[in-house]
C-alpha cells in the first residue's frame, strides 16, 4: 500500500510505501537463487562463528577492526548479524545495528559486509543485505545508512541496485586516506 511519498533517484523512483513489500519479495527471490548455489542464511548464534566472520571481513575491508568492535555490534544486535554458509562453512557475513536517531526514529546501520571471493556473483551479498533490511523493517526502522569507499565500485553497484542513494561524500574517511560515500535507504 503506497503512502504517496516518493524519492527520485538517478533513473528510478522509490515509493516508500511499497518498500517493505519490495524488500520481502526480493528477499524471497534471492533466497531461492542462493539455495540453488547451496547457500543458507543463518542468524548469528554464538562466538563459535566469530573467528570466521572476523577473517572474512578482515580480508575484504580496509579498516582494521578490533575484537571489541565486532563484539559491540554482535552482542548488542545479534538479531542483525547474519551469515551465509555453504556446507557449514561461513562464506559471507553482514554485521549491523539499529538505534534511535533524530526525533526518536529508528535508523539501521550496516557496519560490515563481506563475501568470500570464491563465492561471489551468487547473490550472497544482496541476500545478506536484504535479510538485514527485512529484520530492520520488522523493528520499525525508517532508514538505513552505511559508508563505503568511493573506489569500491562493486559495493556501490550492489547497494544502489537495492535502492540506496549517495547521501554525502566523506573526505578522507578511512584510515587509508580514501574518501567514502554515505549511502542511505529510506524505508518510510
Amino acid at each position: 500500500m503506497s503512502n504517496g511519498a516518493t524519492l527520485n533517484t538517478v533513473g528510478s523512483t522509490i515509493d516508500f510505501g511499497l518498500q517493505h513489500d519490495k524488500v520481502t519479495e526480493e528477499l524471497s527471490l534471492l533466497k531461492l537463487e542462493c539455495e540453488d548455489h547451496g547457500v543458507e542464511l543463518l542468524e548469528y548464534k554464538d562466538e563459535s562463528s566469530l573467528g570466521r566472520i572476523i577473517e572474512l571481513i578482515t580480508k575484504d575491508l580496509s579498516e582494521p577492526y578490533s575484537i571489541y568492535t565486532y563484539r559491540y555490534f554482535i552482542h548488542n544486535w545479534p538479531f542483525l548479524c547474519f551469515m551465509a554458509t555453504v556446507d557449514d562453512e561461513v562464506v559471507g557475513a553482514i554485521v549491523c545495528k539499529l538505534d534511535v536517531h533524530k526525533k526518536g526514529r529508528f535508523r539501521g546501520y550496516i557496519a560490515m559486509l563481506a563475501v568470500d571471493k570464491a563465492h561471489r556473483r551468487k547473490k550472497i551479498g544482496s541476500s545478506l543485505v536484504q535479510k538485514a533490511i527485512q529484520t530492520m523493517i520488522e523493528r520499525n526502522c525508517e532508514e538505513v545508512v552505511l559508508e563505503t569507499e568511493i573506489t569500491n565500485q562493486a559495493a556501490l553497484n550492489l547497494y544502489e541496485q537495492l535502492g540506496f542513494v549517495r547521501d554525502k561524500r566523506l573526505m578522507k574517511y578511512y584510515l587509508n586516506g580514501v574518501d567514502a560515500f554515505r549511502l542511505k535507504l529510506w524505508l518510510k
